[in-house]
């Protein structure tokens, strides 16, 4: 029995805003651990977690690490624990949305500086007016946290950089680039969880959420986007996954209960026209691979 053409074509953008969707559950679930381990804490079970998970989905001791390689996936994972930190960090001020949308920045600001087409100034000036729409830049500061805000960029910053030492590792398999710099990103971020929460991240409810955690927002997503990356061009991927923003901020919403004002929403569909223009103009190999889902 084989499927319909129409349920094949549906399949991998199902995949994708399936991955999307379970990101956005994942961080908002993550989010409501901050009374009880901080921001520091709870980024240290999201990656610890993951880090365990994907060590023993792929294994990644089967296949051979050169010395080269293992220099390059240390730096992929600082970079990797690095934004996961500085996000985490954001979420504690400002929604979750607003986070997503001043993060996207990062890989933006790769993708169009490392390409020659004259269209890419219509992405960037699109990004440029929905973080200034976000920012706290002469308007209403108290609309937004500026610390936040800071965390955020820096978040950015850092996803910027795990975009490019990932280029390194990308003739490695996903399986064991990702675990390994999952790995490498848990030694960065766990010793500031313990540092900060202490015995609280012992506790079995936490550690139960922090698994749910983990599983939601880095197995699953991973596993759907690898179906989704096996039938989509990577442009089309890449503009299914620029709708991350408006998921996060719609999660915010329903989960959280975040409350955005109209320019908010405004200056976030900016940055998804942006991030979805870039992904469908880039050249193949500047798409955005399962490695880069995990951020959140």
């Amino acid at each position: 029995m084989t499927s319909s053409p129409r349920w094949s074509q549906a399949v991998p953008l199902l995949a994708v805003l399936g991955s999307v969707v379970a990101l956005g559950l994942g961080t908002s679930f993550a989010k409501q651990l901050f009374p009880q381990v901080g921001s520091l804490g709870t980024t240290a079970l999201r990656v610890g977690f993951s880090a365990l998970l994907l060590l023993l989905i792929w294994r990644p001791w089967r296949w051979t690490t050169t010395r080269a390689d293992l220099k390059s996936l240390v730096r992929y994972g600082v970079a990797l624990g690095c934004m996961n930190l500085m996000f985490y960090q954001s979420l504690r001020t400002i929604p979750f949305g607003i986070a997503v949308a001043i993060e996207f920045s990062g890989p933006l600001a790769v993708a169009c500086f490392t390409s020659r087409q004259r269209i890419d100034y219509l992405w960037i000036a699109l990004a440029i007016a929905g973080l200034g729409l976000l920012l706290p830049l002469g308007h209403d500061v108290a609309t937004i946290n500026p610390e936040g805000v800071g965390f955020a960029l820096g978040a950015a910053v850092f996803w910027a950089a795990y975009i490019l030492f990932g280029k390194r590792v990308g003739h490695l398999h996903a399986g064991h680039s990702v675990a390994l710099g999952l790995t490498m990103a848990a030694i960065t971020v766990v010793p500031f969880g313990i540092w900060h929460a202490g015995s609280a991240l012992l506790q079995p409810h936490v550690l139960l959420i922090g698994l749910g955690v983990a599983a939601v927002s880095s197995a699953i997503p991973i596993s759907l986007e690898m179906v989704a990356l096996k039938r989509l061009t990577p442009g089309a991927f890449g503009v299914m996954a620029s709708m991350e923003p408006a998921v996060a901020a719609l999660m915010g919403v329903l989960v959280l209960d975040e409350q955005l004002t109209s320019l908010q929403w405004l200056a976030i569909v900016l940055v998804m026209c942006a991030a979805a223009g870039s992904a469908a103009t880039a050249k193949p190999e500047a798409h955005r691979g399962p490695a880069d889902e995990i951020v959140q």
